[in-house]
């Protein structure tokens, strides 16, 4: 509830009246103590004698001829030129107001609003339900274009993937024809190979029975010499296994130095030899496991120095 300038004046004559009746009541009682009678104190009366200066002693003189300071008054409080008024009560702020309190003071606008007022009430205010509706509609229009967005970027993928494991085919085919070549290529020099091993074994029979031998101790059996270059042949034959890569029938030369009893030394492969890397370690790795090598009952066709034309075959 908000104070009025008559309560003010109101509030404020009472005061000045009350101060009034004080006053007057205080003038009252001094008035009527002024003419009371004396009261007498308990004990005799008080009695007084004049007594000269001279004739009172050294020490009283000096101290009436001692003048006394005069004790300075306490200052007064200066009285208040008029009572405080009384201050209005603030009017209590409302809590749960619908509109907020303005801050600062509107801005001016320089532009006036040339939007006609009638054309603002004919046009009809949305209500709840039409604004849902209309929330609703361009929530299902982003969810589709979303969904249009997603199935696009599939689609990409989709083709990146296609046009990659076409890539891969691509390669695929590229590998087996180099595979199928180099198959070919090999498969061309073992045979051209096999033909020129052939041919060197057809035309060094040929002239082991064209050149006679020699006669007495001298001389070599040939049968022996067969005989011992099978039984070499089977010796290393069953200390070999035979690499993939090396087809069978495949011939390689190989040199061989031994000590009598079949012990040996070293082994090395010399041309012609059709075997590739592989199949000429594994065939030296044989002939140093087949040790020692055949030895008695060839005595006489015994090499130090051997080369034997092996021939691969399987155990």
């Amino acid at each position: 509830m908000r104070e009025s300038r008559a309560d003010t004046v109101q509030a404020v004559l009472l005061a000045v009246l009350l101060h009034g009746l004080l006053i007057a009541a205080l003038i009252l009682s001094v008035l009527f103590n002024w003419n009371s009678g004396q009261v007498s104190a308990a004990g005799s009366p008080m009695s007084t004698e004049l007594t000269e200066v001279s004739d009172l002693s050294a020490a009283m003189q000096r101290t009436l001829r001692t003048k006394v300071k005069p004790v300075e008054p306490l200052p007064q409080p200066e009285p208040d030129d008029a009572a405080p008024l009384p201050q209005p009560i603030e009017e209590p702020k409302p809590q749960d107001a619908p509109v907020p309190q303005q801050q600062s003071p509107q801005d001016f606008i320089a532009v006036p609003d040339d939007t006609s007022q009638e054309q603002v009430v004919d046009t009809p205010t949305p209500n709840r339900a039409e604004e849902q509706k209309i929330q609703e509609a361009k929530a299902r229009q982003e969810q589709v274009d979303l969904t249009e967005q997603k199935r696009q970027e599939e689609a990409q993928q989709q083709k990146r993937l296609a046009e990659q494991q076409e890539k891969l085919k691509e390669l695929e085919k590229i590998r087996a024809e180099r595979a199928r070549l180099q198959r070919q290529t090999d498969l061309a020099e073992q045979k051209l190979q096999q033909i020129a091993d052939s041919r060197a074994a057809t035309a060094s029979q040929n002239a082991a029975a064209a050149t006679p031998a020699p006669a007495g101790n001298q001389g070599v059996d040939a049968g022996l010499a067969a005989r011992y270059a099978a039984a070499l042949q089977a010796a290393i034959v069953q200390k070999w296994t035979r690499p993939d890569s090396v087809p069978l029938g495949a011939g390689c030369r190989l040199n061989i130095r031994q000590l009598p009893g079949g012990s040996v030394i070293a082994v090395e492969v010399v041309e012609p030899c059709g075997y590739d890397e592989q199949g000429r370690r594994s065939i030296e790795a044989a002939v140093l496991k087949a040790q020692p090598l055949p030895y008695a009952g060839f005595e006489k066709v015994f090499s130090r120095n051997l080369n034997v034309n092996f021939r691969a075959e399987d155990r």
